[in-house]
C-alpha cells in the first residue's frame, strides 16, 4: 500500500504545528461515491517503559465484518506526548503497519480524532491524508470544543462545537454506555462518518474494527512484556 504524501517526522513543536496548519489544507470533506466494501480500524499500545509502541491495522469485509488481514509494526517512540501532536507520536508505526496490507481499504477507523483538534488537523486526518483513504477519527475523549451529552438510545448524537464550527459528533454506539467523539479526517463529512462509524459497531462502544485493533496491540504489548 504506498504512501500518497511523505514529510519529515523530526520534527520542533513549532515545526510540526506549521505542518498541520499546511496539510490541513489538502483535507477533502466529500465521502466517496462508491460502497465501502472494505473497513479497516487502526490502533497503537506502548510498552511499559513508554519507549516503545506496537501498531495494528485490521481489515474485514462488509457487510458481514469478516476478518481479512492483520498487520502490524513495532517502533521507537520518536515524539513527545503533547495533546494535539498525536499523530506525530503514533502515525508512522500506523503508516509502517498499513504499507504491509495486501489490499487497500475503502474505510479506514482511527483512535484518535479527526478535524476535532486544534488546528483541525487530527491523527485521522493525518493518517487518511498519507494514505489517501477516508479516514474516521473515533476518539473516547474529547479533545477541543463542547458537546451536550446525547440521548440515552444507540444513534443518539449531539455537535462537539469549537470556536462557533462544528466539528464532530457525540455519538451513543450503545445504549446506556458513554458516548465516543467522532469527526471526520479525510475525504469524508460529518453525517457520513456518523452513518459508518454506527453501521461498524457490533454492541460494543467501539466500532469493531477499532476495538479488534485495540485487543491486538494489548495482546502484542504483553507478549513483549
Amino acid at each position: 500500500m504506498p504512501l500518497a504524501l511523505k514529510h519529515r517526522w523530526n520534527l520542533s513543536f513549532e515545526q510540526a504545528a506549521r505542518l498541520q496548519v499546511r496539510l490541513r489544507s489538502r483535507v477533502r470533506l466529500s465521502p466517496p461515491r462508491g460502497a465501502i466494501r472494505r473497513v479497516a480500524g487502526a490502533d497503537v499500545a506502548y510498552d511499559s517503559s513508554g519507549d516503545t509502541l506496537v501498531a495494528a491495522v485490521l481489515t474485514y469485509r462488509l457487510p458481514g465484518m469478516e476478518l481479512e488481514e492483520v498487520v502490524t509494526a513495532r517502533d521507537r517512540v520518536r515524539f513527545p506526548y503533547v495533546p494535539g501532536f498525536l499523530s506525530f507520536r503514533e502515525v508512522p508505526a500506523i503508516v509502517r503497519a498499513a504499507r504491509r496490507l495486501r489490499a487497500k481499504p475503502d474505510l479506514l477507523l482511527c483512535d484518535g480524532q479527526g478535524l476535532a483538534h486544534p488546528r483541525r488537523f487530527g491523527l485521522a486526518c493525518h493518517l487518511g491524508l498519507l494514505l489517501d483513504v477516508p479516514s474516521i477519527g473515533v476518539a473516547k475523549s474529547i479533545l477541543v470544543g463542547r458537546c451536550r451529552e446525547p440521548g440515552f438510545r444507540r444513534g443518539n448524537r449531539s455537535r462537539i462545537v469549537h470556536q462557533d464550527e462544528v466539528v464532530g459528533w457525540a455519538i451513543r454506539t450503545r445504549s446506556g454506555v458513554r458516548p465516543v467523539y467522532v469527526s471526520p479526517g479525510h475525504r469524508c463529512n460529518l453525517p457520513w462518518a456518523a452513518r459508518k462509524v454506527l453501521s461498524c459497531c457490533r454492541g460494543f462502544r467501539l466500532p469493531e474494527p477499532v476495538r479488534q485493533a485495540h485487543l491486538e496491540v494489548t495482546r502484542l504489548r504483553h507478549r513483549a512484556e
